[in-house]
């Protein structure tokens, strides 16, 4: 039996968050294979399997990953270092993975033995990557050699998702002036380990590895899983190998001078039911890797070009929007019909109830469709019962779903995990907001039962105690600590930095809840239910007087984290009262007094907001709750001072996570950054563990462009309020191209002026009214 690594949840370090086509495993199969798992178990087997740790654990081997080289297509994802290798032997993160799955963990080139040296690589595409290698010196048989960098290897790799495959071609150029000849050879290792193993969460794999084998000059691997999955990895050389070994493929290369030769390698996966036998590979159609490129070249372009187009003169902008959506391209994934972001590559790569409806929140004026998808999906998926292992309660939000081994056996809950506070609420708001980008009140009635389902968890389970406050507690002896965005074991502390004690009410939960009643309100009034919508407001309101009077602290002119066991106050200072601010519900004095503590010195580094304070007595500048800087959250908080009017403090944290981004590989930002002083290093500190690419830091871009601009719709009305325009110091000139709101689209021009910025309609089309204010 698999057991998870108790030691991850307490480490301290990175939490990272715990993918795709398939569908979990049926509930009868999966309660069958839960059943006879404990029939076979010990009573000892069976209280540790309850006292698994649920948290996100830091994984040991996850710092081998930095500077990784990452490429995704839909729930195909490669992860290898920049040399292009992953390493036979030893723990690491890098490899090739599907379903939650690393069914490749192990590839290697060596030339005559020793490995190639990397002059430069690149994943910009996010479907394909591209690598330049040359040679060592090499000493051959017969005292030949090769002088060092003689030999030029280009190894391209692109995803090609529909046909669950890498197709690779190398490259060997001669650019020397005699013929050379050496053996090039190609190790593999394919483990098929579950993604908590990777992670280091869970050791061992449930199920049973067949030897190593060559078939029809193929060398296959196979695996039978404990959820009665048969997994594959065949790869397929063109040429034929010269000599086989148990896990390799030796070819004895000859290239006369100045000439190339090419080898094509092929990797197939699948995923079989254990009484539909092996598959029928040879039966899939040829494709050329040139085609597939284009292919997918097109397919990007066409997604790229259903969103909001946005120009400007700062090449700074540009490049990041183009980073970000391009990012969000490679995120997408699919469950059935629908798509949504995934969390992030290497570890999120599934469907996560918080982090897809923030970053499909982030996409509204941008691309609101997929906002739309994410909500019809997180419906389907919504607590029906209650059931303590899985967190699960009737009405709450999905927070993790799973495919790999591991949920489908029931190993651990995550075939459908419900442990997370924010997920819920921020279900309403999403709804809320799609409806005042689109205008489509028919969504919100197809949802309805869904909502009244959230209202009602967010009323009764959600505020047990009776004070009013949606709260968290863990049903689960180690299941996850923490439930708000910041989920890690030691995020939330109090000021003596001891850790508070659940239930914990967050700060900024609570104004997720009353932003998310508001706008639930406006879509019953429409519906022609103004007494459920007026309920609403009360409510909203009520929570508003309460939340203002418990959570502010006049002695640090900030709101506090949250409020603990007993209404204790964590009484920190922390960047969660930045969302607090972007959803209404503080006043606005206190609301102005917040805003100036956040952006004090030992708050803001100089490329954004930290999570914690430097005077806190668990600040940690590499802490990953304790102290980084996160795009994401930098975003909502630059939200928050344009609802209270603060509009330089916004255009400060705008330019300052702009110009983070130009220091990071294709202008990409990470998922968090280290929380130190700008003025000591000059560039940005990389966090060793950030996901990249991650959805909620490829959405903070557009957002910061859509609250900076003032872009507040009410689609219903046919109307966009452009209230108060403000351009970052980086650019003085921006146009958004085909921003639609409802059934009309608008092209603007914003003009950086001295006291704001000018706007010019440059075309309208449909029944929609612009209205410039401020």
């Amino acid at each position: 039996m698999a057991r998870l690594n108790r030691e991850a949840g307490k480490s301290g370090r990175p939490n990272p968050r715990s993918s795709g086509k398939a569908r979990p495993a049926p509930r009868h199969r999966e309660q069958s294979a839960r059943a006879q798992d404990k029939v076979q178990q010990t009573p000892q087997a069976q209280q540790e399997r309850k006292l698994r740790v649920l948290t996100k654990g830091h994984p040991a081997m996850v710092d081998s990953i930095a500077g990784a080289v990452t490429v995704k297509n839909l729930d195909l994802y490669y992860v290898v270092a920049s040399d292009a290798q992953m390493p036979v032997k030893g723990e690491h993160g890098f490899g090739l993975y599907f379903h939650d799955c690393r069914f490749l963990g192990g590839y290697e080139m060596a030339l005559a033995g020793l490995a190639p040296v990397v002059l430069a690589s690149t994943a910009q595409k996010g479907y394909q990557a591209l690598f330049e290698l040359t040679n060592p010196e090499l000493q051959l048989e017969q005292g030949q050699s090769i002088p060092k960098d003689e030999l030029g290897i280009r190894w391209q790799r692109v995803l090609d998702a529909g046909q669950t495959c890498v197709r690779e071609v190398m490259t060997i150029r001669n650019f020397g002036h005699q013929a050379c000849s050496f053996p090039l050879t190609l190790h593999f290792r394919a483990g098929f380990e579950d993604v908590f193993s990777v992670r280091g969460l869970v050791q061992d794999n449930l199920g049973r590895s067949e030897q190593p084998a060559w078939r029809g000059g193929k060398l296959e691997f196979v695996y039978h899983g404990a959820d009665r999955l048969r997994r594959t990895v065949t790869v397929t050389f063109s040429p034929a190998p010269d000599t086989r070994h148990k896990t390799a493929a030796e070819f004895r290369i000859r290239v006369p001078a100045g000439d190339t030769r090419t080898i094509t390698v092929t990797i197939e996966l699948t995923e079989n039911a254990e009484e539909a036998g092996a598959g029928h590979l040879d039966q899939r159609p040829a494709v050329t890797l040139g085609s597939l490129a284009r292919n997918l070249q097109n397919s990007s372009q066409q997604w790229l070009e259903q969103h909001t187009k946005l120009t400007s003169d700062s090449a700074l902008l540009n490049g990041i929007m183009d980073r970000s959506l391009r990012d969000l391209a490679v995120l997408r994934s699919r469950l059935g019909d629908k798509e949504y972001f995934a969390a992030g590559v290497p570890w999120f790569v599934a469907l996560f109830g918080r982090d897809s409806l923030i970053v499909a929140l982030e996409m509204l004026a941008f691309q609101p469709e997929i906002a739309a998808q994410t909500l019809r999906l997180l419906a389907s998926y919504q607590g029906r019962r209650d059931d303590p292992w899985r967190e699960e309660q009737p009405g709450k939000i999905l927070h993790e779903l799973r495919v790999g081994e591991l949920a489908r056996a029931g190993d651990v809950p995550h075939a459908r995990f419900y442990g997370t506070v924010d997920a819920t609420p921020l279900f309403l708001l999403l709804l809320g907001r799609h409806a005042a980008w689109t205008g489509d009140l028919g969504l919100f009635r197809e949802l309805r039962e869904p909502v009244e389902r959230a209202l009602g968890w967010i009323a009764k389970a959600g505020d047990n105690h009776g004070d009013g406050y949606l709260k968290y507690r863990s049903r689960s002896e180690k299941g996850v600590v923490n439930q708000g965005w910041k989920d890690s074991g030691d995020a939330i502390v109090r000021a003596d930095g001891s850790l508070a004690k659940p239930p914990i009410a967050l700060v900024e939960v609570q104004g997720y809840v009353f932003a998310a009643k508001r706008a639930i309100a406006d879509l019953y009034e429409r519906a022609g239910e103004p007494d459920r919508a007026s309920q609403l407001r009360h409510e909203a309101e009520t929570l508003r007087k309460r939340f203002n009077r418990d959570f502010w602290s006049e002695e640090q002119g900030i709101f506090v984290l949250a409020l603990e066991a007993g209404g204790r106050r964590a009484e920190v200072v922390s960047s969660n009262p930045g969302h607090a601010l972007w959803t209404g519900i503080a006043d606005e004095d206190k609301g102005h007094r917040s805003v100036a503590r956040l952006m004090q010195d030992d708050m803001f580094s100089g490329w954004g907001v930290r999570t914690l304070s430097t005077a806190e007595r668990r600040y940690n500048p590499v802490g990953y709750h304790l102290g980084t800087v996160w795009p994401h959250d930098n975003a909502l908080l630059a939200a928050g001072c344009r609802n209270h009017g603060e509009d330089e403090a916004a255009l400060r944290i705008f330019t300052s996570i702009a110009e983070a981004a130009a220091h990071f590989r294709h202008q990409r930002l990470p998922e968090a950054m280290a929380g130190f002083r700008r003025e000591d290093f000059q560039a940005p500190v990389h966090y060793p563990v950030a996901c990249h690419p991650q959805a909620w830091a490829a959405g903070a871009i557009p957002f910061l462009v859509t609250t900076c601009l003032g872009l507040e719709p009410d689609a219903f009305a046919g109307k966009l309020r452009v209230v108060r325009p403000r351009l970052p110091d980086f650019a003085k000139h921006i146009a958004l191209h085909g921003l639609r709101v409802g059934d009309g689209s608008a092209d603007l021009e914003f003009r950086r002026t001295a006291d704001g910025a000018e706007v010019t309609i440059l075309r309208k089309n449909g029944q929609l009214s612009v209205d410039v204010e401020g």
